[in-house]
């Protein structure tokens, strides 16, 4: 079940990614437009409430930097080799840099213009499509819920839900805020993010043998 339900997931993710960037690369007039009127509205906000801009661009650059990010699931990896769960270790080891490296090619092959402003409140470089914040922040927080032991008591469990969900969405909202993405660029790197997480945490179940126990001689984890 808990397969079937990933692999929905990533699926439905990716396809809505590639009919995003499709519409963004023929530069969809309605999308176009939203991502334009929202920037405007934000930044027209941002040039005229320097504390609260201040406080946003410290969550941005420090407390949801994709290096921050990194950093949380290279200690996640060690954390896991060290208690012999190679596997899971090798696939977030894996998949963070992967979803640097996707991201890093789509910009590339995109070349997407961040949003212009005669008064900028911060600046970034490289191309916008898809937001590199927002990917990372998506596969780390994805993949750190993943790792929750399974008999974990519900109010850990809930608070580290909590965490993550306002890490993926205030990390979105910052760049937004700042006037250096648009709203698609954020969308995709959200979508594309779930879609890196469900193939890394994805596993097929060997026949005869329970999901919830991957070693027939083992005990059930």
């Amino acid at each position: 079940m808990r397969n079937t339900w990933l692999s929905r997931a990533g699926a439905g993710c990716a396809l809505l990614a590639a009919v995003l960037t499709v519409l963004v690369v023929s530069g969809w007039p309605p999308l176009i437009s939203y991502d334009e009127r929202l920037a405007r509205d934000l930044h027209a906000y941002a040039v005229t409430h320097r504390g609260v801009t201040h406080l946003v661009r410290v969550l941005s650059d420090w407390v949801w930097d994709p290096w921050t990010m990194r950093a949380l699931a290279a200690v996640a990896c060690l954390w896991l080799w060290r208690r012999g769960d190679r596997s899971r270790a090798v696939r977030v080891g894996v998949a963070v840099p992967a979803a640097a490296a996707v991201q890093q090619g789509l910009k590339a092959l995109i070349g997407r213009d961040r949003p212009q402003w005669p008064d900028p409140v911060a600046t970034a470089h490289f191309a916008a499509y898809p937001s590199g914040h927002a990917m990372t922040a998506t596969v780390v927080c994805g993949l750190l819920l993943w790792l929750l032991p399974a008999r974990a008591p519900s109010g850990v469990v809930a608070a580290a839900w909590t965490v993550a969900a306002v890490s993926v969405l205030g990390v979105g909202f910052t760049r937004l805020y700042l006037g250096v993405h648009w709203f698609t660029d954020v969308l995709a790197g959200w979508l594309l993010g779930v879609a890196v997480v469900s193939l890394a945490a994805f596993r097929h179940a060997c026949p005869g043998r329970s999901p919830a126990s991957p070693r027939a001689d083992g005990p059930a984890r």
